[in-house]
């Protein structure tokens, strides 16, 4: 009985658990491996569509107000190379990676004069002043603004290529008031007499510049029309009455054709993109419809160039908000002519959201993904042919630089910020000539959904070779994803991150359909060859 018990124990049971456990533990690793199937479908697919073109890109550009003045003129030359570099540069350093974000517009202030009148002209501070070419007598001197003259040659030699000549304010001679900043009524400093020497001052500015080398492709005589620019702004400014802008544009077109230049008028440079479309400023609203719509007096003229450019300022916060203001003015534009090019011609941030304020610097990631959001839906969903940021180099305490610098006239520290860098994702690989091209998504994500995850878009170079697709990941966790090419065999694709850690770094090779795990708080360009 013993030895019986015993074989059952022994044998009989463990057979019997076997025969119990083994579907179980079957069942159990098929239920593994579909959750493990399932994960993997879960996966976010981003698909590039080659063959759905949308806006042609002119490019990326920044301002050199006001801060070039001295930078450019005083500050050690290594320095200010480096700053150039920054800005300019398409070179590769020994790992691949980028030595600058190449920038390839240049925006140039235009000064009025306030300068030379110091603490009398009203602006307290001195950095905000700006020299005038048109000295006291009328006369020209060509040696003023010697720091932005500087800088402007130093980024053409980098490859920047695209030059706009912009005007804060009429230069002081030609103002009603003497000053370079309005009275606050919301009419033009500047009289009807006064519009033929106003233009004759701007053609005689480009046609020097074209004597030098670097012709101003446009001229944007008018900034934030809507603004009073009374002297507590502090700054040169004027507002405008879209009737006394006509004037202007109509002055400035008949002197560019007498001097026989090229170069182009850039207008309306709204202070917010919704007063292209709307706005409650009587006169001053509605510019895409005043200036090219049926009505318009300006649009047939021959040195008006065919875009509106507007200031994304104010339009940013809540995310719901930027993204229905952005479909409204594309679908507006589209009302008013679907040729029409929009460029985003000036941002920072300001202290207008909830989300990040725009007092006190800060070179980390949260306001560089700020800004990238802000880039990729003005790309996007408003279809901006351009994007440029506001000051390249800043001595505030604001977030409204790309490079920061002491506030100092001859030297000093100065440093890069990750949002330099966050904006090179768009700027050193999505090159003029570029289309933007269709990105769908496996999960249907809405354009709200996507802004605080992984947001996507991509391009196709002149040639029809060469891929680039930007990613922002605003969430705070890595975000893994699959890259697809519609139509196209597979491709390889070289990323580039920017993170707390890395600035444009290049990265291992990703192809078609591998998992690529994109870091949280990171901007990431993949670049590919079809």
């Amino acid at each position: 009985m013993t030895d019986l018990k015993s074989l059952f124990i022994s044998f009989f049971i463990p057979l019997l658990l076997i025969s119990v456990c083994l579907p179980w533990s079957i069942q159990a690793q098929k239920r593994g491996e579909s959750s493990s199937e399932q994960t993997a479908d879960s996966i976010l697919t981003l698909t590039v569509q080659p063959e759905k073109k949308f806006q042609r890109i002119q490019g990326f550009g920044a301002s050199d107000a006001w801060s070039i003045q001295f930078v450019g003129k005083n500050w050690p030359l290594e320095k200010r190379n480096q700053m150039v570099d920054w800005l300019f540069s398409t070179g590769m350093d020994d790992q691949g990676n980028p030595e600058g974000i190449g920038l390839t517009i240049w925006r140039f202030n235009i000064g009025a004069g306030s300068a030379r009148q110091g603490e009398a002209s009203g602006i307290g501070d001195e950095w905000r002043r700006a020299e005038s070419f048109l000295a006291a007598d009328s006369t020209y001197d060509w040696s003023k603004q010697a720091g932005q003259q500087w800088f402007m040659k130093a980024a053409h030699e980098r490859g920047a290529d695209t030059f706009i000549g912009f005007v804060n304010s009429p230069p002081i001679l030609h103002t009603i008031n003497g000053y370079a900043y309005g009275d606050g009524d919301g009419d033009a400093n500047l009289s009807i007499e006064n519009y033929p020497a106003f233009a004759e001052y701007l053609a005689t500015i480009a046609r020097y510049f074209e004597q030098e080398g670097i012709p101003f492709d446009y001229l944007s005589p008018v900034n934030e029309p809507q603004w009073d620019w009374s002297e507590d702004n502090g700054q040169e400014g004027s507002p405008y009455q879209n009737a006394e802008f006509a004037g202007v544009i109509k002055a400035l077109d008949h002197k560019l054709q007498e001097y026989e230049l090229d170069t182009k008028i850039e207008i309306p440079e709204t202070a917010q993109i919704n007063f292209l479309y709307d706005g409650n400023l009587e006169g001053r609203s509605r510019q895409a419809d005043f200036f090219f719509g049926p009505q318009s007096a300006v649009k047939e003229l021959q040195a008006l160039a065919h875009k509106v450019a507007a200031h994304s300022y104010f339009t940013t916060w809540p995310v719901e908000r930027m993204i229905e203001q952005r479909k409204e003015l594309s679908e507006h534009l589209q009302k008013v002519d679907p040729e029409l090019e929009y460029w985003m011609t000036e941002y920072c941030i300001l202290a207008d959201n909830e989300q990040i304020q725009g007092n006190g610097k800060d070179l980390g990631m949260d306001p560089a993904l700020y800004v990238a959001r802000l880039i990729h839906f003005d790309l996007a969903i408003a279809n901006a042919s351009s994007w440029q940021w506001w000051l390249a180099v800043s001595p505030y305490d604001y977030k409204d630089g790309l490079i920061y610098i002491e506030k100092n006239r001859s030297d000093g520290a100065f440093t890069d910020s990750k949002l330099l860098w966050a904006v090179g994702n768009y700027s050193r690989f999505v090159r003029p000539g570029a289309s933007r091209i269709g990105v769908s998504r496996s999960d249907n994500a809405s354009p709200r959904e996507a802004a605080d995850e992984v947001m996507a878009s991509a391009y196709v170079d002149e040639s029809g070779e060469t891929i680039t697709i930007v990613a922002v990941n605003y969430g705070y966790s890595n975000e893994p994803f699959h890259l697809q090419v519609e139509g196209a065999e597979p491709v390889e694709f070289t990323p580039y991150l920017t993170n707390s850690e890395s600035d444009l770094e290049k990265q291992p090779n990703v192809g078609s359909g591998e998992e690529f795990s994109m870091p949280a708080r990171s901007v990431v360009t993949f670049v590919g060859e079809l």
